[in-house]
């Protein structure tokens, strides 16, 4: 096990090392709203980042580098690490959700345009991401009773291990599916189901314009129209697929320990690495998402490059000044 753990510790590193500061980085950016998005679309992906750097302050710094590097201090304390596991769930949840949602709102917003008016709104999406949110705190908060302390000194529990039903009893491997259908299965075929549809309605529409603009222009020209939409659907299509690929080890996984009966517990090595391996790229989505508005957006590039030459350029005008 010594060489898949040292893997994990650096794995893990790295992820911390980009996911914060590349999730605070979008944040601030895509706040600010000069990236020339709509604001339902640029609340959408604040929210999205938000949600990553959480999961990666949970979940791969509170939870798996402090396993590694800071065995025995006060978050392994068992009330601690499952609370530390359900801010994990929520976190996890948002991130893969408003996934969802961000993919919907622009299905909404390429395919039926009597319905953006209303849907594609600033409100509305503030109210779905708000509701989104409170109901992903209550449905992980059965997590906390999944745990048992490992061992108890002077009265105080240590560590957060499954209970020994949760794998077995009817109703935990019920909650077990539930919470896997919920996340990611479910939003798996959300969005690959939006995504068709999108194509398919944007297929369609592409023909009809070139059709109406040959009649009209003999072809020339280009598509306003078609040119926002491209850009609308690159966006789109890189995320979604970016968390589809990101996320399909660990959806192979469960659906494997779930139709076989097995307990990960009890996992033999190449199960466990390929377990591992699926929890890592999990992880890892939570850091691309800024990579991609970097490669795709053109105004956001221009808002990171103001962002980093801010610092020298405010320090060349303090030196200056105290010269003169």
């Amino acid at each position: 096990m010594l060489p898949i753990r040292h893997a994990q510790k650096i794995c893990y590193m790295i992820i911390a090392i980009i996911g914060v500061p590349v999730n605070l980085v979008a944040i601030v950016i895509l706040s600010r709203g000069k990236c020339g998005l709509s604001t339902c679309t640029t609340r959408y992906l604040v929210a999205m980042a938000a949600a990553d750097l959480l999961v990666v302050n949970t979940e791969v710094i509170l939870y798996r580098i402090s396993w590694y590097y800071f065995r025995g201090s006060f978050l392994d304390i068992t009330p601690v690490c499952s609370v530390i596991a359900i801010l994990t769930r929520v976190a996890t949840d948002g991130s893969v959700w408003f996934t969802v949602t961000f993919t919907f709102d622009r299905f909404v917003a390429i395919c039926w345009q009597k319905l953006k008016t209303k849907y594609c709104t600033g409100r509305t999406a503030t109210v779905i991401l708000a509701t989104s949110c409170i109901l992903f705190c209550f449905k992980n908060i059965p997590f906390y009773f999944t745990f048992k302390p490992g061992y108890i000194i002077d009265n105080v529990p240590w560590d957060c291990f499954p209970i020994p039903t949760y794998y077995t009893e009817p109703g935990w491997v019920g909650f077990d599916w539930f919470d896997t259908v919920v996340t990611p299965l479910l939003p798996f075929a959300v969005i690959l189901l939006l995504n068709a549809l999108t194509v398919r309605h944007i297929l369609v529409a592409s023909r009809v314009r070139k059709g109406l603009r040959c009649e009209s222009k003999g072809g020339n020209g280009s598509d306003p129209e078609m040119e926002s939409r491209r850009k609308s659907v690159i966006l789109l299509f890189t995320i979604s697929g970016s968390f589809i690929l990101l996320c399909l080890v660990y959806v192979i996984n469960f659906l494997y320990y779930s139709i076989a009966g097995i307990n990960p517990d009890y996992y033999n090595y190449s199960l466990y690495i390929f377990e591992q391996v699926g929890v890592i790229l999990q992880n890892l989505s939570c850091c691309t998402n800024t990579f991609i508005y970097g490669v795709t957006q053109s105004k956001f590039r221009e808002q990171l490059k103001s962002a980093v030459k801010y610092p020298v350029t405010s320090i060349i005008q303090l030196i200056n000044k105290q010269n003169n």
